[in-house]
């Protein structure tokens, strides 16, 4: 099938290379331009790069809204679309103008965890599995029924850049596996079950601030799911911002206010956590390296000298 690939940084980049290795004709690479968000200058493998590196042409957009790319479009006469990690609306006169449609790849298994960041809200959320989607685009975002879905299992030390690792391995066979199904003939493909839909937005600091009400498990997780080269999750000491990098749920079971700096376990260093901590039914956080406001990485031990003293959100 001859294919226009909508895509962006590294997951659209293993997409493009998986096209370019199939048996379809590659006519056209549309790409966003570079970005200097913090989330989008990670895993970011140049679509244009390699499109320009193999003859194909490229256009560079933030919106796909404009009738020079349409007739662009048009002219390049794709059999399909092909999608993946495209950062804004894909109007439907676009999406439906190949005679097969657009397919869409997203690193989720769909209905769940459509939108942004999938990986590191499943690992927060503690689900067991992650994985990859190829569906036929609709107008609702990230709803059209499933051709292909391959999962992979959360392992209880995984990081979200374990996940991403394990998950962008599974992009071409999905991608590649659903285009053979496409131009096989086959259109009796899975409807989205939307009574399990979940729909997340992109990342910012503000959901890796740590708020010490939640649960030690959830933090442990939060933790993992902001590992390198993702934003640390942080929190504040005496005022500063003090990044946690590693971090394990305690042994024992702390009771007291959340935050408060308590009691060293191992090679960590416990902060009471939950919102019923005073219960003292709780595990709390027992942190292990941490990174200072002055970017100093040690161990939680060498900077926490002695107890007491919380740890706060804000300063």
């Amino acid at each position: 099938m001859r294919v226009v690939m909508f895509g962006y940084q590294t997951w659209g980049h293993r997409t493009l290379r998986a096209l370019l290795d199939s048996e379809h004709d590659v006519v056209m690479v549309v790409t966003h331009p570079r970005s200097e968000h913090a989330y989008e200058k990670i895993w970011s493998d140049s679509v244009a790069d390699l499109a320009e590196e193999h003859g194909v042409p490229v256009l560079i957009r933030n919106r796909p809204d404009d009738e020079e790319l349409f007739s662009a479009l048009e002219e390049a006469a794709p059999d399909i679309i092909v999608a993946n990690n495209w950062r804004t609306w894909i109007p439907p006169r676009i999406f439906n103008l190949p005679r097969h449609g657009t397919l869409n790849v997203h690193d989720s298994l769909l209905p769940a965890y459509a939108g942004f960041s999938p990986l590191i809200w499943a690992l927060i959320n503690g689900e067991r599995e992650v994985g990859v989607t190829a569906h036929l685009m609709d107008e609702e975002l990230d709803a059209g029924d499933i051709v292909v879905q391959r999962a992979v299992p959360v392992g209880p030390k995984d990081t979200a850049t374990d996940l991403f690792h394990k998950t962008v391995d599974l992009i071409a066979p999905v991608t590649t596996g659903a285009l053979d199904l496409i131009a096989s003939g086959r259109t009796d493909f899975t409807q989205q079950d939307r009574s399990r839909a979940s729909f997340f937005h992109k990342r910012s600091a503000e959901d890796i601030r740590i708020d010490w009400h939640w649960p030690a498990e959830d933090l442990e997780r939060l933790v993992r799911a902001q590992s390198a080269p993702y934003p640390s999750a942080f929190t504040y000491h005496k005022g500063k911002r003090l990044e946690i990098l590693a971090a394990v749920v305690s042994e024992g079971r702390y009771g007291g206010t959340p935050g408060r700096v308590f009691y060293r376990e191992g090679n960590g260093v416990v902060i009471v956590a939950g919102a019923d901590a005073r219960t003292g039914r709780n595990h709390g956080l027992a942190i292990t390296r941490i990174r200072t406001q002055d970017g100093e990485e040690m161990p939680a031990t060498d900077y926490f000298r002695s107890m007491g003293g919380y740890l706060t959100s804000r300063p």
